[in-house]
């Protein structure tokens, strides 16, 4: 019995030296793991400068682009209210006559069906200059027309102030302006709009058939929304047609999180 209590004892002095042992690593895996996360909050901390560092560089960018080379603004037009005009003309109009007049200003026929505006006739949005707009409702209908007249109208057109030219050229430089805050955001597009050379431009290349055309404008809206989303653009502000609109909104000194 003493022989296996001294057997005993020796093994217990063993395991207790093991134990200061491990003690000892656990300590200094402790004081590695302590120094390791002291880095990573630092490194974070360094991240999260140069982040907001980075998105201050991309919005200053993007804000220089857009006032330099794509300003965006909103263009009043100086139509009248047809409520106000047939009440200057008739004053026998009815009350009733008069609002269903004003109703019709705010309604306007896209894609087959009847949509309220409430922009509608009163603004427009312009790239690059006032003369070149978009309508606010995203009624291009005068590009397909124009297409189609164009099919059975021999000679060269001398209509310089088409609207469907300033409908193509607007899409044209809002497809380059996307395209280039893309690559400042670094934030890759769903579709894919060509606008390397003018001759393969999606909007100033040849003219484009209304299924073509259709195509092409969703797809640049799409890619519009999606940086909008990255951008966290506030929702309640964005509408699917309203193209400039929409980019106006992104590229906005307002918009907080630009850059991010």
């Amino acid at each position: 019995d003493m022989e296996g209590l001294l057997r005993i004892k020796e093994e217990n002095q063993k395991h207790y030296r093991r134990a200061q042992r491990h003690q000892e690593k656990k300590e200094k895996i402790q004081k590695h793991n302590r120094k390791l996360g002291d880095l990573v909050e630092k490194k974070t901390f360094d991240l999260k400068t140069q982040y907001e560092h980075l998105a201050n560089l991309r919005r200053s960018h993007i804000l220089e682009l857009t006032s330099v080379i794509f300003p965006i603004e909103e263009v009043k037009t100086s139509m009248r209210d047809p409520a106000d005009v047939s009440s200057e003309g008739d004053n026998a109009m009815t009350s009733s006559t008069v609002s269903k007049l004003a109703e019709a200003r705010r309604t306007t026929y896209l894609s087959g069906r009847w949509v309220c505006d409430d922009h509608n006739g009163d603004t427009s949005i312009s790239i690059t200059g006032p003369w070149i707009i978009l309508p606010n409702n995203g009624d291009y209908s005068a590009y397909y027309n124009w297409v189609e007249e164009k099919k059975t109208t021999q000679g060269p057109d001398m209509e310089h102030n088409n609207p469907a030219h300033t409908i193509s050229a607007a899409l044209c430089y809002a497809t380059q302006l996307v395209n280039t805050l893309s690559l400042i955001l670094d934030v890759n597009l769903p579709k894919k709009l060509c606008n390397r050379q003018v001759k393969t431009h999606e909007f100033c290349g040849e003219n484009l058939s209304r299924h073509r055309f259709t195509r092409a404008v969703k797809k640049l809206n799409a890619n519009i929304l999606h940086l909008c989303f990255s951008q966290h653009v506030n929702l309640d502000l964005l509408h699917p047609l309203h193209t400039l609109r929409n980019l106006m909104y992104l590229v906005s000194p307002d918009t907080e999180n630009l850059g991010r």
